[in-house]
This record gives C-alpha cells, structure tokens and sequence, in this order.
C-alpha cells in the first residue's frame, strides 16, 4: 500500500465498516464498505473522513420517509405546471391532517383525524389503493370521524360529501 494512502480497513464510518481497498488512481483512493444495511458501495476516502458519505444511500431514504416524502409520483406531482387532480387530492389530505398551519386543519387534524402511514409516506401507495380520481370527484372519507385510510376512503361527487357531513359540521 502505498505510504500516502491512510489504511482505512477495518474504520467505521457512520452506517460504513470499511472491508477492503478497491482501487487507487492518482491521489484518489477508493475503498468497498458493507453498510449497516447489508449492502456494499465504494466510497473514496476523503468523503468517508469528511463524513459526507455515511451509508450506501439506505440513511437518506429512511430520512425522507420519516418526514413523509416521496419521490415517487408516477409523474403526478406536476404536468404542464400544475399538479394532477390525483396528486393534488394526496397532497392536501396530508396537509388538512399533518399541517397545524393549514387553514382546514381544525377540522381534520386537531380534531384526531390521521392518515394512515402507507399513505402518508407514499403518494404510490395512495395511487395504488385508490387508483386515478375520476373527474368530478373528490377524496371522501366514508365514516367522516375516521381516518384517511383504505377502507374508509373514496371518489365521492359533491352531492355524496354534502351527504355525509358530521352532524353540525361544514366540513366533513
């Protein structure tokens, strides 16, 4: 090994435990590292002491899910500028339940009402469970103290919302 290269063999790096030396070129030296996970990636060896790789990717993901985001969208999120009815239904769902700041929160939210976690971490899997909204319908809950959730969800027209009202309520 060269006597400029640090042997990083054996060093743990955040979800890293470095296995074995891949390849040197010039000055960069490039080392093969089992993540926590049980994947393996290279990484070079000034991102590894710099702590800018920590994890072969795994960390990354699990952080944007518990924040609730999804980068998966089936390319709903915008076409041509806007989102599509779908996404704009998935979206403000979250938003009325998780959104102490959002102006219909007091009638979804502070009340208790939840979504569930399949959907609050994926807009794929709120696709897959309720499939495209058929124009002229919006997101209705069936039982309207329960949570947004497969089973108590559906595209209800306007008529079938007014209809389904809690007592004294203007929001169902």
């Amino acid at each position: 090994m060269d006597k400029r290269v640090v042997d990083e063999t054996g060093n743990r790096h955040g979800r890293l435990v470095v296995i074995a030396r891949a390849w040197t070129k010039g000055r960069w030296t490039t080392w093969e590292c089992l993540c926590d996970c049980g994947e393996t990636i290279e990484v070079r060896g000034h991102r590894l002491r710099n702590g800018h790789t920590k994890s072969c990717g795994c960390l990354r993901r699990e952080q944007r899910t518990a924040f609730g985001e999804s980068r998966s969208t089936h390319g709903h999120s915008f076409v041509g500028g806007k989102e599509t009815p779908t996404y704009s239904s998935w979206h403000s769902m979250k938003q009325r339940c998780l959104n102490p700041k959002a102006t219909k929160w007091k009638h979804y939210g502070a009340r208790g009402v939840r979504v569930c976690e399949r959907w609050r971490i994926s807009f794929e899997n709120f696709l897959a469970d309720m499939g495209e909204r058929p124009a002229g319908k919006t997101l209705d809950r069936i039982d309207p103290d329960g949570n947004y959730e497969p089973g108590n969800c559906r595209w209800a027209t306007m008529v079938q919302q007014r209809h389904n009202r809690r007592t004294g309520d203007e929001e169902g």
